[in-house]
């Protein structure tokens, strides 16, 4: 260390299953200090840190807009294009020019369909009241970006049927074949766990009807590995053709 001063280093291989226990035991003896007990200065967690970051920030922020400010905030137009990283890669959302501000007794409003193309939530379409949740599908739709590194609607993917990103993921999901969506990834392969349940959220936020998809508190949760992911259901289980899908066996 630049100060000369030995130090004493411990890795540890396994800590996913006691994530939860371990951070805050971390943080408590930090602050011990005692002449016969060895300090912590700190630790390093370097798997998945960057990409955990990256969707736990947009969460965190939309979560910010939806129930921590003074009115609540519906962004309307959330997408990698209005997804900003700072110089220390803190995650910065932007672009509210099509954002809709709530009134202080409503948790609804009626407006014109904004967002765009592989972002937007049914009920844009179906002249519903228009909800939080419009986030939460476009956040759900983004994540899964994320998940696969590729677009909401690909038209260069090999096979018609795997052009829209929700269908495809959600058949790899419902045929055990989770795989298939990080293809050539190691690094996402390495912890199956989380990666299923990075997929559950997805699909949970991507919900067809709004009731069912979760607030973005939930996702925050969810995401930090604090609340459980539920199994999620079918996004669209009236639409939903399963024949027209195919997932590679």
């Amino acid at each position: 260390m630049g100060s000369c001063n030995f130090v004493a280093v411990k890795k540890l291989d396994k800590v996913q299953e006691s994530d939860k226990e371990f951070k805050p035991g971390v943080s408590v003896i930090s602050q011990s200090h005692h002449k016969n007990l060895v300090r912590l200065l700190g630790f390093c967690n370097e798997i998945g840190t960057y990409e955990s970051e990256l969707h736990i920030g947009i969460a965190r922020g939309l979560m910010y807009l939806h129930e921590e400010c003074s009115s609540q905030i519906i962004h309307c137009d959330i997408k990698p294009q209005n997804i900003l990283l700072d110089d220390y890669f803190t995650t910065r959302i932007s672009d509210f020019g099509l954002a809709k501000l709530l009134l202080t007794d409503r948790s609804r409003t009626h407006t014109t369909i904004r967002g765009t193309k592989g972002y937007v939530a049914a009920e844009w379409f179906r002249n519903m009241p228009i909800t939080t949740k419009v986030d939460v599908y476009s956040f759900g739709v983004m994540l899964l970006e994320i998940i696969c590194c590729r677009k909401s609607v690909d038209t260069e993917v090999s096979g018609e049927e795997r052009g829209i990103l929700t269908d495809w993921a959600y058949d790899c999901y419902r045929k055990g074949k989770i795989d298939a969506l990080v293809e050539n990834d190691t690094e996402a392969m390495s912890d199956m766990r989380r990666l299923e349940s990075l997929v559950k959220v997805a699909i949970r936020c991507i919900q067809e009807e709004p009731a069912l998809r979760p607030t973005m508190k939930n996702v925050t949760l969810m995401l930090e590995g604090i609340v459980e992911v539920l199994v999620p259901s079918c996004p669209c289980p009236f639409s939903y053709v399963s024949s027209t899908i195919n997932v590679p066996e």
